[in-house]
């Protein structure tokens, strides 16, 4: 016992009392030495700095990794985000955050709605994959740390599919209120950017795409002698970690009058050259100018917040009915409720919308007013016509 107890003091001497002039560890447990004059090291602040900048190089090196995965730039862009977020909070490094810390933060300054929480949980879980992956090592060698994702099972979020069902207004109501709109314009305080946003919301509507889609588009992707009335090129949203997906979207009669109209009159309003092919088709009102300050013949695009804030506005004065607010996502509902309901069949929504799954495409007609009796009538209609049709080649 006296052994045992003799040998436990001196591996840990006391502070006032080092165990050598030099403060030199024993030497008859090196592990032990190395996880202390980790430790000490770190207490005495000397690599605060050198932690610091090797936070740097990893978030640095966690975008190229994910890049050359194929994402996006703007699903790039928000990846280190929340890390960051929660350790400029604290003033840390990830790898000295606890379960603790996160739950603090999201229960109070982070609050945000469950679904954004849940995102920046997912996205802060993943980039500690990927320092436990390649860095853990490195990590505990140079700093003294283990690292270890602060998401646990407890403050983990489940996620249960939607949380909502989103009912888009009737066919009458969107009639109503792009009608509305379409007579505010030549109104408008500014005329060009007011065309602009009535236009992106309704070939939303028409067509079926996202707001992000849409934004992104430039004048080479027009294709006016596609189809029977003109199709266009977008960065479809890309699926199992495959990146974006170019994709047709499809105008329609209504939607090539209307974009023409557009391009012809209205787009040579805003300040960069709209002939030139890497131009977007839906530009910002901010001059077009380069990173050294000097007119660009290619201007900035619209974003996505832009159009939502005039749908908001829009809503406001020309919505009626029950669905008091319109935003870019539920036109695109809408778009498919009523092709549906007109008689479009579920495959042709489903290319419509760009889905690869069917059973996607049946999340976005939940709300559509179906009739099974009504429908079983017209199939055996359908089915005594071509019964009739076929009489000569049975008898």
């Amino acid at each position: 016992m006296a052994d045992l107890r003799t040998r436990a003091l001196s591996l840990v001497p006391p502070l006032s009392e080092p165990s050598s002039a030099d403060g030199e560890l024993p030497s008859d447990e090196p592990g032990l030495r190395d996880v202390l004059s980790l430790q000490r090291r770190y207490a005495d602040g000397a690599d605060r700095e050198d932690e610091q900048l090797f936070f740097m190089d990893t978030l640095v090196e966690y975008q190229w990794a994910r890049d050359v995965a194929g994402l996006a730039s703007s699903t790039l862009d928000g990846l280190t985000k929340p890390v960051i977020e929660v350790c400029d909070h604290y003033g840390v490094v990830p790898w000295r955050l606890s379960p603790r810390h996160v739950d603090a933060y999201f229960a109070g300054v982070g609050k945000r709605q469950a679904p954004t929480i849940r995102s920046k949980l997912n996205r802060i879980d993943h980039f500690f994959a990927f320092l436990e992956q390649r860095y853990a090592h490195e990590i505990f060698r140079r700093f003294g740390a283990t690292v270890e994702s602060p998401i646990d099972p407890f403050n983990r979020h489940a996620h249960r599919g939607d949380f909502g069902l989103r009912v888009p207004p009737s066919a009458r109501a969107v009639g109503e209120f792009f009608t509305g709109w379409r007579r505010e314009l030549a109104h408008a305080r500014k005329e060009a950017v007011a065309c602009r946003d009535y236009v992106m919301a309704k070939l939303i509507y028409i067509s079926g795409v996202r707001a992000s889609e849409l934004c992104q588009m430039r004048m080479k992707d027009l294709h006016w002698e596609a189809g029977d009335f003109g199709r266009f090129v977008v960065q479809g949203k890309g699926a199992r970690g495959s990146g974006p997906r170019q994709r047709e979207a499809f105008l329609f009669a209504e939607g090539r009058e209307l974009l023409w109209w557009y391009v012809e009159e209205v787009r040579g309003l805003f300040s960069d050259d709209p002939e030139h092919p890497e131009s977007p088709v839906w530009p910002s009102e901010r001059l077009a100018r380069d990173l050294g300050g000097e007119p660009s013949p290619v201007g900035p695009t619209v974003t996505t917040s832009t159009l939502r804030k005039a749908l908001v506005r829009a809503s406001a004065a020309h919505l009626s009915g029950p669905v008091e607010r319109i935003f870019p996502h539920l036109l695109r509902h809408a778009c498919a409720t009523h092709r549906y309901e007109a008689g479009m069949s579920l495959w042709e929504v489903q290319k419509l919308l760009g889905h690869d799954w069917t059973t996607t495409t049946v999340r976005y007609i939940l709300s559509a007013q179906g009739d099974p009796e009504m429908a079983s009538r017209r199939s055996s209609a359908r089915a005594s016509q071509r019964l009739r049709a076929d009489a000569g080649g049975l008898s």
